[in-house]
């Protein structure tokens, strides 16, 4: 039997201009060859973003555990109220004073207080920029490198540093310091120009966090009782559990960290490379954690675990200036160094009487440092002589603004809470509340 025959003539009359219309507009959609490299590179944005973010987690967890128990409450706030600073900051002057349009100084600062622009909602992909991938995309991952930076300074001056002091000091960190020296490289700035390769930050945020942290510690001084008759006290943290899980959602939050930073993924080539990068990332890390292992064995008699979960973050920042060009073998030989400098750089930091709470310092700075100096090892192209230069030119201006920074504030408003504060603990002076309030005496 024949539809026709069902159908009133007048009814599929009507209808041939529909069907005729969406024939039309099937052939007007835009091809997955057309739409597909903006779909999967902006999904790979978000996956790397949230990643990274979770690293924020990491970061508090890590703190928490390191720290005494009388100032975890305190450490905790730090970290989140840092990255609520970062995500304000970096929407209101960082993300355009990094990635300038046009350039305010040609190659070295980019317009300040240009604030971002967001895609329309549900828009068509007839109007979209097909190109790259979506602005907001972008813009959240970019973020969670700036929130990583200002988490390393954290760290680093626990258990002494005032609360306001500290936030104020994030602001400028993430707002203006970090934009600046990122857009040198990863705007398309001088650095850029003159050959330096960092892929996906050891000394663009790693070393750079490293030296803020370093210029804070100089100014705000050492622990009460931390260095006594030439000897250094042991302030052993008050969670190892969470110091462990920390690591470990760092070491995954990497992955996004590293594999996010190909900044494309749609092409063979680009997801194949962000799977080698997730496999050098992950060697490097193992490495680190095994030769940090190994080494507090042999030095100390005894393995050191705190120096072990070092080791493991360390590697991971040394490969992150070039997690592509390795072999595994490089991967495993590059973190493993990473893993050393902690085992030496945190005894060093002692005797310069440095107190650096977590071992920040020696981490994201030094190890910092070797990943990005090491990255001609297996990228030719950039050198040694390049590489040093934009190392020492980042390092000097984040350390130098840095300080001046750290001096305004403690001449000012004072960064270091009082000895009774301390003694007492910040959560109880900083905030009137602890932690653990069952278990901690006082």
């Amino acid at each position: 039997m024949k539809l026709t025959k069902l159908i009133p003539a007048s009814v599929v009359a009507s209808a041939l201009p529909l069907v005729a219309f969406a024939q039309d507009a099937e052939v007007a959609a835009p091809t997955f060859d057309e739409i597909g490299p903006y779909i999967l590179t902006t999904l790979l944005f978000l996956i790397g973003g949230f990643l990274v973010m979770w690293m924020a987690a990491g970061f508090a967890m890590l703190e928490a555990g390191l720290v005494r128990s009388k100032n975890v409450a305190t450490q905790l706030t730090k970290n989140v109220a840092l990255f609520a600073i970062a995500s304000i900051m970096y929407w209101l002057i960082g993300f355009n004073l990094m990635y300038p349009g046009e350039w305010m100084v040609e190659g070295i600062m980019g317009p300040w207080f240009s604030v971002t622009s967001l895609e329309p909602v549900g828009l068509a992909a007839a109007d979209a920029s097909l190109d790259y991938a979506s602005v907001a995309s972008d813009f959240f991952f970019q973020l969670m490198f700036c929130a990583t930076t200002a988490s390393i300074v954290s760290g680093t001056l626990a258990e002494r540093i005032k609360l306001w002091p500290f936030l104020i000091f994030t602001a400028v960190l993430t707002g203006v310091i970090y934009p600046i020296e990122a857009s040198w490289q990863w705007g398309g700035g001088f650095l850029s120009e003159m050959g330096f390769s960092d892929f996906a930050g050891s000394t663009l945020v790693h070393a750079a966090g490293g030296f803020a942290a370093l210029a804070g510690a100089i100014v705000l001084g050492p622990r009460i009782g931390k260095y006594k008759d030439g000897r250094v006290q042991a302030m052993p943290g008050s969670n190892l559990a969470l110091a462990t899980l920390g690591t470990f959602i760092l070491w995954l939050g990497w992955f996004g960290f590293n594999g996010g930073s190909q900044l494309a993924a749609g092409t063979v080539g680009d997801i194949t490379d962000v799977g080698r990068i997730f496999a050098n990332t992950n060697m490097a890390a193992a490495s680190g954690a095994l030769v940090a292992l190994i080494l507090t064995q042999v030095v100390y008699g005894k393995v050191d675990l705190t120096m072990v979960l070092n080791g493991a973050l360390a590697g991971l920042v040394s490969i992150t200036a070039e997690p592509l060009a390795p072999s595994l073998l490089m991967s495993l030989i590059i973190g493993g160094i990473g893993g050393a400098i902690v085992v030496f750089a945190v005894p060093m930091l002692d005797k310069m009487k440095i107190d650096d709470v977590v071992g920040a310092i020696p981490v994201h700075l030094i190890a910092g440092i070797w990943g990005t100096l090491a990255v001609p090892l297996t990228n030719d192209g950039t050198s040694f002589v390049t590489q040093f230069i934009g190392v020492a030119t980042v390092g000097i201006f984040v350390f130098v603004v840095s300080l001046i920074i750290w001096i305004i504030l403690k001449m000012t408003m004072g960064i270091r809470v009082s000895e009774e504060s301390e003694i007492t603990g910040l959560d109880k002076a900083e905030l009137g509340m602890e932690a653990y309030p069952e278990f901690y005496k006082g």
